[in-house]
């Protein structure tokens, strides 16, 4: 059997060989405290008004969407 960094090689040739490419994410670890705090104090900031201008918004551009894909 190849090694394992071999193997990921050959993996990862047939995955662009089929038109995929590889993507990773870093993205914030939810389960850390100091990101939990970071997340409560901007939901501390939100402006109720301004959240409903934007979950219309999104409500409008969600059927639009449907529309077009229907």
């Amino acid at each position: 059997m190849a090694p394992p960094a071999e193997r990921m090689k050959i993996m990862r040739e047939r995955r662009r060989q089929k038109g995929l490419r590889e993507l990773r994410l870093v993205v914030p670890d939810s389960r850390s405290v100091i990101v939990r705090q970071n997340i409560a104090a901007q939901v501390a900031r939100l402006r109720p008004e301004s959240e409903r201008d934007a979950l219309a918004w999104i409500e409008v551009v969600s059927e639009f969407d449907a529309d077009a894909a229907g």
